[in-house]
């Protein structure tokens, strides 16, 4: 039995090669199979602007607890060695699995660094910087028994002492401080809670008992030292932004940025108070830059914007976040709101992930870019490719790419072909003509899609097994690999590259000497 299963897993490991030998990531001359085409023109010298990655230096994950785990600390490095982020952020610090806080026989509070300091500790020496969010509340401070409905149930009430709330947080900013130093820690950002206006935080009414909570915490950390960094209101689909900044502007209550969440499956209703269908691939880019008016027409209109969550969906769709479809996703969000927003974290880096309980199978719409079992998806990948683009953003007339130059000189040009999630959409021929090169040049054309950089169409020939073999593991960690580049010169003779996209497919071609 052991070797007849060997055999079969061979076997789809030779037909998942095949397939892609027999889909070529470059055609050119060939005939597109379908009648859509399109024609990009590159100019190496057309005017450009700052891209700053701003997509990629923050990344969500679950719980603070999780990243105690070799799993959580492997993806950790792994993400970090692909996209090169600076921050993590998480829930639930105050948790009591993680052991802040409690009572001595007497009430009074009692702080336990211990888990604390080995969550950050380890951040810290992978090379990424903590995202403070200051939330739940602790069993012993809070004032009733209302609890969240995630797997771990946290307690979401408001403190049963306001000054407690404010001392726990004063204690902590403070520990942190004296463990890493100042010069440290004023580079971390400190949000308070997680999205208030939902089923996160019990107060009553939601906003007013917010506002209380984030003034309490923001003052706190501020006695520590005016450098720390700290804002809200970390809301749902975009919520309270006005009122927040008018209250904190009305009151003199401090805030150095203002954070919010959106997802591309949001309703307009949830976030624009309208009726109207907003497509997912519009959705992120409407919120955003909702956001953007409305800082600017605030009484802090400079505040730096930071989306502390967002994803193509809230919701497990494992046609969305594990498949190739995020690629395209991703790529035209970056494209729509460029220099609307100075942070977007994007939800998760893992799925070392356990809202709705432990993961019961490796493809399952986990929201992470690397599947249990160290597994990457195409998403991996494809923040692989676009971690490729450079810091100047070329002007270019296209709705489905983005063209860079980098410090050096060199090129770096992201193609796409969206579709909505599933099986539709036809593939895509693509014409990409560069100007004003001088010399002989290289193009390195690599490409995300369902064959290529995905580990989702192997799993599902497995017969979808819900715990793979280490034998399978191997497999599908080999089918998520990014395949080496296409290499095409280009000169004086050739300065037209043909693409042919798949639905899904996401290129980045880059153009060096």
């Amino acid at each position: 039995m052991r070797s007849s299963r060997r055999w079969r897993t061979c076997l789809v490991l030779v037909l998942v090669v095949l397939a892609c030998m027999l889909q070529p990531l470059l055609l050119p001359g060939q005939s597109p199979t379908s009648s859509r085409a399109e024609a990009i023109t590159v100019d190496a010298q057309a005017p450009a602007h700052p891209l700053p990655h701003f997509w990629e230096t923050t990344f969500g994950s679950g719980r603070a607890v999780l990243a105690l785990r070799s799993s959580y600390r492997r993806d950790l490095r792994e993400v970090k060695r692909a996209t090169g982020f600076e921050y993590v952020r998480f829930h639930a610090v105050f948790h009591d699995e993680v052991g802040l806080y409690s009572l001595d026989e007497r009430g009074n509070p009692v702080y336990n660094y211990s888990y604390i300091d080995q969550i950050y500790d380890g951040l810290l020496e992978a090379g990424v910087r903590p995202f403070v969010e200051l939330s739940f509340m602790p069993r012993d401070l809070a004032s009733t028994d209302r609890r969240q409905e995630f797997w771990y149930h946290p307690y979401i009430s408001p403190p049963k002492d306001w000054n407690r709330w404010g001392d726990m947080v004063e204690h902590l900013a403070r520990h942190l401080v004296g463990r890493y130093g100042l010069d440290e820690v004023s580079q971390w950002y400190f949000e308070v809670w997680n999205e208030p206006n939902i089923g996160f935080w019990a107060g009553e009414p939601k906003q007013e008992t917010y506002f209380h909570l984030y003034d309490v915490a923001a003052r706190a950390l501020k006695r520590v030292s005016p450098r720390l960094r700290v804002g809200g209101p970390a809301t749902a689909q975009a919520a309270w932004v006005p009122s927040f900044l008018r209250h904190c502007a009305d009151d003199g209550v401090p805030v150095d940025f203002v954070s919010t969440h959106v997802y591309a499956n949001d309703t307009a209703e949830n976030v624009f108070g309208t009726r109207e269908t907003i497509p997912r691939d519009e959705m992120v880019y409407r919120a955003v830059a909702k956001v953007h008016e409305e800082v600017k027409a605030s009484p802090r209109p400079q505040l730096p914007i930071v989306f502390s969550e967002f994803n193509a969906s809230y919701m497990n769709e494992v046609d969305v976040t594990d498949s190739p479809f995020m690629g395209p996703w991703l790529a035209n969000t970056i494209r729509q709101c460029d220099g609307l927003v100075d942070v977007m974290a994007y939800w998760t880096f893992s799925d070392v992930f356990e809202e709705q309980g432990v993961v019961k199978t490796p493809f399952y719409g986990g929201f992470g870019l690397i599947a249990v079992g160290d597994i990457p998806k195409a998403t991996f990948n494809d923040f692989r490719l676009l971690h490729m683009l450079g810091n100047e953003r070329l002007a270019l007339d296209s709705p489905d790419a983005i063209a860079t130059r980098r410090a050096d000189g060199s090129l770096a040009v992201a193609v796409w072909n969206y579709a909505p999630p599933g099986e539709g959409g036809t593939a895509k021929k693509v014409e990409l003509t560069f100007q004003n090169l001088t010399g002989t040049h290289r193009a390195y054309v690599w490409v995300v899609d369902g064959q290529h950089g995905s580990p989702l169409a192997t799993w599902e020939a497995m017969g979808k097994p819900p715990f793979p073999t280490r034998e399978q593991q191997s497999i599908l960690r080999q089918a998520g690999q990014l395949p080496a580049p296409e290499v095409m010169p280009l000169g004086a003779s050739r300065t037209t590259l043909t693409l042919q996209l798949a639905p899904h497919g996401l290129a980045l071609v880059e153009v060096t000497e």
